[in-house]
């Protein structure tokens, strides 16, 4: 069974100038013609994208595996998001008003008022499946939520070099996977 999530992928381009048309034809042709492309900053391209895989970790890598093939040679992912989200970006994806969350007991924020998308989800689906009436849609978000769990793991192995920016192949180093678990 395959789901639709939602994220965006943040890639390190090498020196040089590039033809904004280019980078986004390299991710149309990847096959997501409907992306939301950024090119404001000369050394990255922001990719903003909705794809449809068996799990959020294996989409994420998919997507980023393709786009990263029609991008210049050493171009790398640097980041992967949601990873940490602020109240708006919450209440705008669940049909909620910023207020309606801040009104709840939940995590503490991370740092400036962001928070960790996997804590958030956690505290999404508690108060979903609880007795009391929730005035706001979880399931809408369901696609967004899952791809930052996956987010914020598939970041922590870039982090700690378990997961190579530029082929995105697995790297056996001892213990990564326990420290990518506490990230």
């Amino acid at each position: 069974m395959t789901e639709l999530f939602e994220f965006e992928l943040v890639f390190g381009l090498p020196a040089g100038e590039y033809d904004p048309f280019e980078l986004s034809d390299a991710v149309f042709a990847a096959g997501y013609d409907e992306a939301v492309i950024g090119t404001g900053d000369p050394r990255m391209l922001a990719v903003e994208i909705e794809a449809v895989g068996a799990d959020a970790e294996s989409a994420i890598l998919d997507a980023a595996k393709g786009i990263l093939k029609g991008l210049p040679e050493g171009s790398e992912l640097r980041e992967i998001r949601p990873d940490l989200v602020s109240l708006a970006d919450v209440a705008e994806r669940i049909g909620a008003s910023r207020q309606a969350l801040q009104q709840r007991e939940m995590s503490m924020p991370t740092m400036a008022g962001l928070y960790r998308v996997d804590e958030i989800a956690e505290f999404l689906r508690l108060l979903h499946g609880s007795r009391r009436k929730v005035r706001f849609n979880v399931r809408r978000a369901e696609g967004w939520l899952q791809a930052g769990e996956a987010a914020r793991k598939l970041n922590a192995e870039l982090t700690t070099k378990a997961l190579d920016p530029h082929s995105l192949e697995r790297i056996d180093i001892p213990n990564a996977h326990k420290i990518a678990a506490t990230q």
